[in-house]
């Protein structure tokens, strides 16, 4: 798989190189080959990611590859940031987060889901949800524990295990529906998991998990005593589906960290501020790695944030319909493209079926689509193990959190599919 990730004009490098002896790799060469980067003759590639965008500038595609929004959010919250570097809110803000922004996440989760954990030590502020995840890793994962994610799965969450030195434990997310089989769901642990890695909603499948879903993780954690960590950063870009985080469940609740973020809600992924949330005791631990890599970030941004937490419901409600609209648009190009198309329930990605055009290799589609169509996206396989890629081998990933414009054209582009094969 992960030649599937590299760039066929990287450098070669030594896999003995900067370790003692030569016997064992760096933890930088374990995190690119948790995510796919380094291929088995040493290559280290540039991200499926880079790949495509360069593609797409190359060519004057449509980049629906990488999951940004091309439009800023809310106003009010943009004024507030500038208000408060105006006014001189530039130093560094408390490791564990400025008190409104760590007050205002308790009320979110109060009004939202009737979870109130303490804003002074069940909640952390973090340098967006990558930071949470990494930190809550490199607390608790030693050499040889094994974090089980579902897969596909983002390919952050690779890295970090390969970086903290976890062996990555999969269990597949099935289509149609892109949910795991309860049946086979506990052959995926052992008496080594140390932690559920949980995506939900999932990127890059789409899927929302649903309660008898969620209840069977938990039921495992608890039989195999595993920390729950959830990454609900899509939490309310959900489609006809009420999204709900896996600590409000019975047993959950000490044994679960919860990671969300301001960037995918309010449109902001550039500033970087994210929160995780949980028991006293695992969040100090958390705060203990975290303070040593970022300590702080966005003094300016996380008072912003704090006033988008307080927004009415009708911007809740409102940014999940607008993403629909998009969604659907989107699914229109697609279907006329000669796709098998499967809707997502949540998040900015859609997955397609290259199969009913003849083409099994997504990898190559992707690699052609730029200059074939003028649109650009990820091959599924990417976010894969070998046996994973091979199953989800014919997937491609589309991003709908575009303008609606430009997904418009995107689509008329895309009609054109079957006739430039």
């Amino acid at each position: 798989m992960a030649d599937m990730a590299s760039a066929g004009s990287s450098p070669s490098l030594d896999m003995s190189a900067g370790t003692p002896g030569g016997t064992r790799p760096a933890p930088w060469q374990r995190a690119a080959t948790g995510a796919n980067l380094l291929a088995p003759g040493g290559h280290l590639g540039v991200t499926i990611f880079e790949e495509m965008t360069t593609l797409a500038l190359s060519t004057g595609a449509i980049n629906l590859g990488q999951g940004f929004p091309d439009e800023d959010g809310p106003a009010e919250i943009k004024a507030a940031a500038r208000s408060a570097i105006a006014t001189g809110v530039n130093q560094y803000a408390p490791g564990k987060g400025v008190p409104a922004l760590r007050e205002a996440i308790t009320s979110h989760q109060q009004r939202f889901y009737g979870l109130e954990p303490d804003p002074d030590t069940e909640v952390l502020v973090t340098t967006g949800a990558t930071e949470a995840i990494a930190a809550t890793l490199l607390a608790f994962i030693q050499p040889g524990d094994e974090v089980l994610t579902f897969e596909p799965f983002y390919d952050s969450y690779g890295a970090i295990i390969g970086m903290a030195g976890g062996r990555h434990v999969t269990a597949p997310l099935l289509a149609p529906d892109f949910l795991p089989d309860l049946n086979v769901l506990e052959e995926s642990f052992s008496s080594r998991t140390r932690i559920v890695l949980l995506n939900n909603p999932h990127n890059p499948t789409g899927a929302v998990f649903p309660e008898p879903v969620l209840a069977r993780i938990v039921e495992l954690a608890e039989k195999y005593d595993a920390m729950i960590v959830s990454d609900e950063v899509y939490e309310h870009l959900t489609f006809g589906l009420a999204h709900l985080p896996i600590t409000s469940l019975p047993g959950a609740a000490e044994r679960t960290i919860t990671i969300s973020s301001a960037g995918k809600t309010f449109s902001f992924t550039g500033w970087k501020i994210g929160w995780l949330t949980g028991p006293e005791h695992l969040v100090a631990a958390v705060r203990t790695v975290k303070q040593f890599l970022t300590y702080s970030s966005g003094t300016p941004f996380q008072g912003a944030i704090a006033l988008g937490l307080a927004l009415p419901d009708e911007f809740y409600t409102g940014i999940a319909a607008t993403l629909r609209q998009k969604r659907d648009i989107l699914a229109e190009g697609l279907r006329a493209a000669g796709f098998g198309v499967y809707n997502p329930s949540g998040t900015y990605f859609i997955n397609v079926d290259t199969a009913p055009l003849g083409i099994h290799d997504s990898v190559d589609l992707a690699r052609r689509l730029p200059g074939l169509i003028g649109v650009a996206a990820i091959p599924v396989p990417v976010f894969c193990h070998p046996a994973g890629a091979e199953r989800t081998r014919s997937l491609l990933r589309f991003a709908f959190c575009k303008k609606t414009d430009v997904l418009e054209q995107a689509a008329e582009r895309l009609a054109t599919l079957k006739d430039r094969l």
